[in-house]
């Protein structure tokens, strides 16, 4: 779940925007098919034997904001782009888009604290064994890499839970536990607010990274063989966690600040750090994260919310009429295509390599998806287009699952050791 990053500003934006609107810069060269050039059917046939393992989507949400955790509220077997606001998700899209492993997103506002919040990510945690209880002939829960790979090779889609936001776990490293024992495998460390351990990409900064709770929450995730999430956090967090923690680390859902500056995005010295802690970076599909001209729409629509939100303190629903007026009256053409995800993935290979890649589409979590990556049905052609960049078939295996496969193997082995007092190399 992603939100407009705080303050930029807005003759800055503007002057964006207008660049934006004469259109997209021209696409990096890395772009020349090759004889082995895969396609969409060659790459669905490549995930018949490796998951696709995506890292965020908010699905779950959608229970939540739509039927009040009503699980019969959606029928996940129909075509959900006939409700009323549309889905990108469903049963017959996931098996077109050859998902074989999903992270299910137990996303919580950050507004929520407290025993609110907690209570709040255990409902969410109920949804999706609500889900996989209502589908089981699709949806298994999976806990382990080897989980993962053994629901695949049944046919069917390894269901994992990701919490979103420390704010979750109220302080409290028994809470982390208790959800790590409903299943949770990894916890984005904060959402958009700074919490009392960590600091947020789109909050004030206060800790200069993580406080010394914050540090005890990354070891005892790394103890427990939770993944450190670190889409959301500020850079100086991402430093401090890959410091600290001594299992891989995940970027379930950001991608790359070189490509696009928004602070929601991944540094490339931030990037130069994961090699070495074995990590992985699993590119979204937000436009705000994609592109220049993204982001910039993103900010004039963040200060237009403001504006309004300050005129009209105590009637929400004029802010919204309102912000769908601004909307009419300034579309933007164009705001990201496939191709611009697929620079990003080419920015971070180049940086860092191919085994630290990954995606993490964020569905659900947003409007507007990019051009090409309308919904979950699309992952086959962004790989295809990797290909034809150059990407080999064991580069594609590798961004679709196997690197998250084997970061989280390495999590467990580093949980394994650490709780029975092995050192390393024992």
């Amino acid at each position: 779940m992603n939100f407009p990053p705080r303050g930029a500003r807005l003759g800055v934006a503007l002057l964006l925007l207008g660049a934006a609107q004469r259109g997209p810069a021209a696409e990096p060269g890395n772009t020349a098919a090759t004889n082995n050039t895969m396609t969409i059917a060659d790459v669905r046939q490549l995930l018949r034997a490796v998951p696709l393992i995506d890292g965020h989507n908010d699905v779950p949400w959608q229970f939540r904001k739509r039927t009040n955790d009503n699980i019969n509220g959606i029928d996940l077997r129909s075509d959900t782009r006939q409700l009323h606001p549309p889905m990108v998700t469903d049963i017959p899209r996931l098996r077109a888009g050859g998902v074989g492993g999903q992270f299910w997103s137990v996303y919580i506002p950050a507004t929520l604290t407290g025993s609110l919040a907690v209570r709040a990510v255990i409902e969410q945690i109920d949804v999706v064994h609500q889900m996989v209880a209502k589908y089981p002939d699709t949806f298994e829960l999976a806990l382990t890499a080897n989980d993962i790979e053994r629901i695949h090779h049944q046919g069917k889609i390894a269901s994992l839970i990701g919490m979103e936001g420390g704010h979750s776990i109220d302080n409290s490293l028994a809470i982390l536990r208790m959800t790590y024992a409903l299943g949770a495998r990894y916890m984005t460390l904060t959402h958009t607010k700074t919490l009392d351990w960590v600091d947020s990409a789109n909050d004030e900064p206060r800790h200069h990274g993580l406080s010394p709770f914050g540090e005890e929450v990354v070891r005892e995730m790394n103890r427990l063989g939770m993944l450190v999430d670190l889409s959301h956090v500020s850079a100086d967090a991402m430093r401090a966690a890959i410091r600290v923690s001594q299992a891989p680390v995940i970027f379930s859902h950001s991608s790359a600040r070189g490509v696009c500056d928004d602070p929601r995005n991944v540094p490339d010295d931030v990037l130069q750090l994961i090699p070495a802690n074995g990590g992985i970076v699993m590119i979204t599909f937000l436009p705000q994260y994609l592109t220049e001209r993204a982001r910039a729409h993103a900010l004039l629509k963040k200060a237009e919310r403001s504006r309004l939100e300050q005129l009209f303190p105590e009637v929400p629903e004029k802010v919204r009429a309102e912000l769908t007026a601004w909307d009419t009256a300034h579309p933007l053409a164009h705001p990201a295509t496939l191709n611009d995800v697929a620079d990003h993935i080419d920015h971070v290979r180049a940086v860092c390599g191919i085994n630290h890649l990954g995606l993490g589409g964020d569905y659900e979590g947003f409007e507007g998806p990019p051009e090409g990556l309308e919904d979950v049905s699309c992952y086959p052609a962004l790989l295809a287009e990797l290909s034809r960049r150059g990407y080999t078939a064991d580069d594609l295996k590798k961004v679709a699952g196997q690197n998250l496969l084997r970061v989280l193997r390495q999590a467990e082995a580093v949980a394994k050791r650490l709780q029975t007092g092995r050192k390393i190399g024992e």
